[in-house]
C-alpha cells in the first residue's frame, strides 16, 4: 500500500483482478462487488473509491480483518461495505447468496501460498451461482492463480468445467501470478474491436492498464464470450 494513496492498487496482479471491468460495468444496484479473501484489503478499498457499488468481502480469519483496519486503512462496516467472516467454500454454496454479486474476485491463499485453498469444481460452480443466479444475469469471476505452480492446471480444468469453457487467461506476470477470468450468464455480444474500445474506457476511468489486457485476451475471445 502507498501511504499517500491507500486506495490505489500497487501490485500488478491486484490490478489484473479488476479485469472484469472489460466485460461488466460496476453493478451500481443491489448486487455487490465481492472478494473472497480479504488480503490487505486493496481490492475492497479500490472498489469503494472508484465505484458506487456495494462491496463485500468474505474472510475466514477475523484477525486478518482486524489487521487491515489497524494498519491498512480498511473502512469499517457500513451501508456500502461489510466483511463477512465465513468459509468461502460454504458461503458460495449457500443458496441465499445466489445472484448477490455481479463481479467476484477470488484470492484464497493460506500463509504458505501453496495454491488456492478452495479450488474444486463444486467451489467454482458456487462462484458461478453467486454472480449469475439465472441464465439472463451476466457475471464475471476473476481468480488469482500461480502459472508455474502445480496447482495451476488443476484449477484451470476445474474452472473450465464449472464455467462450461468460458474462461480467459491473462499472461503470467513476472511474480508468477496468472489471473483467470470466468464468464457466466448469457453470451456476450462483444468482438475484439469492441473489447479494445471498452479497454480504452476502463483505462481512462480507472487508471488501469486495460489496453494491454484486451490485446492479450482478444485472440481467445470468440471461444469464451
Amino acid at each position: 500500500m502507498r501511504l499517500r494513496s491507500p486506495f490505489s492498487l500497487v501490485l500488478e496482479y491486484t490490478r489484473q483482478m479488476m479485469a472484469w471491468l472489460l466485460f461488466l460495468d460496476p453493478p451500481g444496484g443491489p448486487e455487490a462487488i465481492g472478494t473472497l479473501g480479504l488480503g490487505a484489503g486493496s481490492l475492497a478499498r479500490f472498489c469503494l473509491k472508484n465505484t458506487e457499488s456495494p462491496v463485500l468481502a468474505v474472510e475466514w480469519n477475523p484477525r486478518v480483518t482486524a489487521a487491515c483496519r489497524a494498519y491498512f486503512r480498511l473502512p469499517p462496516d457500513g451501508d456500502r461495505f461489510r466483511v463477512i467472516h465465513a468459509d468461502a467454500g460454504e458461503w458460495v454454496r449457500d443458496i441465499a447468496h445466489r445472484g448477490s454479486c455481479r463481479a467476484l474476485m477470488v484470492d484464497l491463499y493460506d500463509h504458505e501460498a501453496r495454491g488456492p485453498v478452495r479450488d474444486s469444481v463444486a467451489f467454482y460452480r458456487g462462484c458461478r451461482q453467486v454472480v449469475s443466479a439465472h441464465a439472463q444475469q451476466a457475471g464475471v469471476v476473476t481468480v488469482n492463480l500461480f502459472g508455474a505452480h502445480q496447482s495451476f492446471e488443476y484449477n484451470r480444468r476445474n474452472l473450465e468445467e464449472a464455467f462450461e469453457g468460458r474462461v480467459l487467461l491473462l499472461p503470467e506476470i513476472e511474480e508468477g501470478n496468472r489471473v483467470a477470468i470466468a464468464l457466466a450468464g448469457p453470451p456476450l455480444d462483444i468482438d475484439a474491436q469492441t473489447l479494445l474500445a471498452r479497454a480504452d474506457e476502463v483505462e481512462r476511468r480507472y487508471g488501469l492498464p486495460a489496453r494491454k489486457w484486451a490485446r492479450s485476451l482478444a485472440p481467445a475471445l470468440s471461444r469464451a464470450a
